[in-house]
């Protein structure tokens, strides 16, 4: 977009030189303009070419522009998952601004505690959310200098931004380029406590460098099935790792498995993402044994640790696909394992996430930062190009999790001789039993639960025993017209593992509650233990 400057000319000479903004848009543009009329965005009947992505771009960012959205704002965006989410974002991004992406189905009080805790400048939104959500209102008192924008008709208060498109929408001027775009992402980890995880546009150079890689060793460009919303980094970053690329991105507003095995037979899917839960369900459904999968050449399982006997099935009824992805919101790419199958000489294999992805450096450290050796457990720390800037506005936060470059996980696991990372649990999820004098860890024994035949998943917590003690409690979903012997998983489990580890009870249900991220909600499930007990 500018010519090449002479060695040592004085910029400051001549006004009429405009320098190119270091915004990682631009270049998207250009790919978009290689790629031209190759599809790239999927959603039920609405089919996006590269050229109208960049086009829809362009418009957005000049409509924001005149609406007064200019560098350095903060825009909270909360929208359905819909074929301009990606444009939106770019065109923000294009504006220099920081956004804040709202999980549309989070709870209201968390809306409201994650908007406060971001104070954006601007707010973004699709007029159907808003209503279901009765948000608005009680948003533009609690910020009275917000100005509101939507995306979609509403009552005509707010400029709805799809209203104004140009399909044929010319550069933006540069000196409404902005240079430092970044976004916060929603998480609430397992504790519940409120952050809004920031990452610089330093992300997304990284995603397209990542892409670069896989044009150069020939990779054909991906056609990507999404499993995880727009609205979280999970869902973003394989979104525009799939742009840059070149390939198509699938996505829709809800998940459903019969949609989903549809999709990956009729439009001949290459790549997908599943939570765990959501791969049960895949592996559980009636139309899988007549689904043709066999474009299939990546199933992403990440989000949560898988149990071992549901990848079993999932190699033996999809074959060597499964890749299992390991990240978080803080880093999201840390280890791979593609190609799952059954290894005799490892077979322990499919119990692990692992090894680095791309630049991420990982170590196992205890308590007190010292690194674990071989086989020994420890906290994960990582590091890599991928990992966030920090928690936004909470440093005290950043300073306990991120340490001199890098980032403590909450997670604890072991690596192998060959360098395969393991996970054992969340910190957050041990059981402390006994006075503490011994904790137990609960994915070993929702891992011994599921392996029996009967079993479709279990999720274990601690209840509150005695004093300071938690008891090991039981979720276990049977098969489908599966009649189960509670007696009969407490031996299994005290047979394999140990009586420490034995659920002391075990209660049965149809479903495990899930978080917006597919993840098995254990938040909710103490909160019903509570409940059914008359706790408060």
């Amino acid at each position: 977009m500018t010519g090449n400057l002479a060695s040592g000319q004085d910029l400051a000479a001549d006004d009429s030189i405009e320098l190119e903004p270091d915004n990682y848009v631009l270049d998207a543009f250009e790919l978009f303009a290689e790629y031209g009329d190759r599809e790239a965005i999927v959603q039920g009947e609405v089919r996006l070419t590269y050229r109208e992505v960049a086009n829809l771009t362009r418009s957005l960012a000049a409509t924001l522009h005149d609406a007064g959205v200019e560098d350095g704002m903060g825009v909270a965006v909360l929208v359905r998952d819909c074929p301009e989410s990606a444009s939106l974002q770019l065109a923000l991004h294009l504006l220099g601004c920081r956004t804040v992406w709202i999980v549309p189905y989070a709870p209201r009080r968390d809306q409201i505690a994650y908007l406060e805790m971001a104070r954006p400048d601007v707010l973004i939104y699709s007029p159907a959310v808003m209503q279901r959500a009765e948000l608005a209102a009680e948003l533009i008192e609690r910020m009275p200098d917000l100005k509101v924008l939507t995306m979609g008709a509403a009552d005509g208060s707010h400029r709805n931004l799809l209203a104004d498109i140009d399909p044929h929408a010319p550069d933006l001027p540069l000196a409404y380029v902005g240079s430092q775009p970044s976004s916060l992402f929603y998480t609430g980890g397992t504790t519940g406590q409120p952050k809004l995880v920031h990452h610089w546009q330093g992300f997304y150079k990284v995603l397209q460098f990542i892409s670069a890689y896989y044009r150069s060793i020939k990779e054909p460009p991906m056609r990507f099935l999404s499993g995880s919303s727009y609205s979280y980094v999970s869902g973003q970053t394989p979104a525009f790792l799939t742009l840059f690329q070149g390939g198509t991105f699938f996505t829709s507003e809800r998940w459903d498995p019969a949609d989903w095995l549809g999709t990956i037979q009729k439009e001949q899917i290459s790549s997908a993402f599943l939570t765990p839960q959501l791969l049960y369900a895949v592996l559980a459904h009636e139309a899988l044994p007549s689904t043709d999968t066999s474009s299939l050449r990546y199933l992403n399982v990440g989000g949560a640790a898988a149990n071992p006997a549901r990848l079993a099935e999932a190699i033996d009824k999809l074959g060597p696909v499964v890749r299992i992805v390991y990240g978080s919101s803080e880093l999201p790419l840390i280890t791979d394992l593609p190609f799952l199958d059954h290894d005799p000489e490892h077979p322990d294999r499919l119990k692990s996430c692992g090894q680095p992805f791309a630049d991420s450096v990982i170590e196992l450290r205890d308590e007190e930062g010292k690194e674990a050796g071989v086989g020994e457990s420890g906290e994960v720390w990582v590091k890599g190009s991928l990992a966030m800037a920090g928690y936004w506005q909470q440093p005290e936060l950043t300073r306990q999790t991120m340490k001199a470059g890098w980032v403590r996980t909450g997670d604890i696991g072991y690596k192998d001789e060959d360098g395969f990372l393991y996970l054992i649990d969340r910190i957050s999820d041990m059981i402390v039993t006994s006075g503490a004098a011994a904790n137990v860890y609960a994915k070993p024994i929702e891992d011994v639960l599921t392996s029996h035949p009967k079993v479709r998943s279990a999720a274990v917590i601690g209840v509150p025993g005695d004093e300071d003690e938690e008891l090991v409690h039981a979720i276990v979903v049977p098969e489908a017209g599966a009649e189960v012997d509670a007696e009969e998983l407490r031996e299994l489990t005290r047979s394999t593992l140990n009586a420490l580890y034995t659920p002391r009870t075990i209660e049965f249900v149809t479903g495990l509650p899930l978080t917006g991220q597919g993840k098995v909600d254990k938040k909710e499930l103490r909160r019903r233990y509570r409940e059914a007990r008359g706790a408060s």
